[in-house]
């Protein structure tokens, strides 16, 4: 995995622009920036999980005091220090138990992406559910940033749900079935149209 631009990013951006009057304002709005893979599968679910139900400010925050307790966030490096080092940068007790699951199947080789590269989006889902703490929340995420996957839709993510009602429905939080049929028109790059809605909300594009 590389942290380049993913090769159906432009062809997606067209369709996208073509069929949404608000995605077109939204893709011209951040030209220079894109949806990006950091390479590490641990890091990416270990993010995800630390991102689990808290703004994307609040797991910036305990994501760095993390990074700066284990100076890199690996697996080897969750399972050598103390629960309550890890407690203290912010993470609450079921996060640690979490994180240090994940660090362990990491650290057995049951973590090997390379065996999903074939798979279908949900076959993958889950397989990572499986994994105790990795919900289907994250799941998305590490098909969106680790894989990346181009017609992933998390409709439990608070920040896309903000930004749809703030771009689309004048505030106004719409059901499940009203989100999906918004949607219909992005198919089938979900995805790009996923980051460029939570890039209008935060100042930094969103990473995992």
């Amino acid at each position: 995995m590389t942290s380049q631009l993913p090769t159906y990013w432009q062809q997606a951006c067209g369709h996208l622009a073509a069929q949404d009057p608000v995605m077109a304002k939204l893709i011209a709005a951040y030209p220079a920036v894109s949806l990006q893979s950091r390479g590490d599968v641990f890091h990416t679910l270990a993010r995800a999980i630390v991102g689990q139900q808290i703004s994307v400010k609040a797991a910036d925050t305990v994501w760095a005091r993390l990074t700066a307790a284990l100076g890199d966030v690996s697996s080897a490096a969750v399972l050598r220090q103390d629960r309550d080092v890890l407690r203290a940068c912010g993470l609450s007790a079921r996060k640690v138990e979490y994180l240090s699951d994940l660090a362990v199947h990491h650290q057995a080789g049951r973590l090997d992406p390379t065996v999903w590269l074939d798979w279908e989006d949900e076959a993958i889902i889950q397989a990572l559910i499986a994994i105790r703490g990795i919900g289907r929340w994250s799941a998305e995420m590490f098909l969106l940033f680790y894989l990346l996957r181009p017609n992933v839709l998390p409709l439990a993510d608070i920040g896309l749900i903000k930004a749809i009602a703030l771009h689309y429905h004048a505030g106004e939080r719409l059901p499940r079935a009203a989100l999906i049929e918004l949607a219909a028109a992005w198919q089938p790059w979900c995805s790009v149209a996923t980051w460029y809605l939570w890039r209008s909300l935060d100042p930094v594009p969103v990473e995992y």
